[in-house]
C-alpha cells in the first residue's frame, strides 16, 4: 500500500499554517519513525547556543533532520513534533514559529504541540524536540 498524507487545517480552528504547523495529520500505510527528542547538543556533548534560545533551537532541529537522514526519511516526512521550552516565554512562539516554516516550508507543515516546562534533562538545555515521521514501506 502506497504511503497517503492528508494535511488538515479545517476552516473552524484557527490558521495555523502561519505559524508553521497544521492542526492534524493524517497517514495511511507507510511506516512510522519515532524520533527522540533532540537538544542543541553536538557528537562532543557540547552545548551549540550555550543560553542562547534561537541558536539551540536551530541546532536541536538540525539534530532531528540527522537522526530522520539515519533513518531514510527526511524533515517532509515529518507529521507531528513536540516541543519542550524551558521557562516558556510568549516571544519564544515567534522564534519557533519562523524557524517551523525553514525546516518544514510549504502549505502542509506537521502537527506540532508545544509545552512549557520547568527543566529538561540537564540545566544547560533551553529546549528539546520530538519528531514523528511516515515513510512507504
Amino acid at each position: 500500500m502506497a504511503l497517503e498524507r492528508a494535511h488538515i487545517n479545517p476552516k473552524t480552528l484557527f490558521p495555523s499554517v502561519a505559524f508553521g504547523f497544521s492542526q492534524a495529520v493524517t497517514t495511511k500505510g507507510g511506516k512510522f519513525v519515532h524520533v527522540a527528542g533532540q537538544t542543541a547538543w553536538d557528537t562532543g556533548l557540547n552545548i551549540v547556543g550555550a543560553g542562547d534560545f534561537a541558536a539551540q533551537a536551530r541546532k536541536a532541529l538540525e539534530n532531528v533532520k540527522l537522526a530522520l537522514e539515519a533513518a531514510d526519511a527526511t524533515l517532509a516526512d515529518v507529521i507531528r513534533t513536540r516541543i519542550y521550552v524551558v521557562s516558556y516565554k510568549p516571544e519564544h512562539v515567534e522564534i519557533i514559529g519562523a524557524l517551523n516554516k525553514e525546516f518544514f516550508p510549504g502549505d502542509n507543515p506537521p502537527a506540532s504541540t508545544l509545552l512549557g516546562v520547568q527543566a529538561l534533562a540537564l540545566p544547560d538545555f533551553l529546549i528539546e524536540i520530538e519528531a514523528t515521521a511516515v515513510i512507504d514501506d
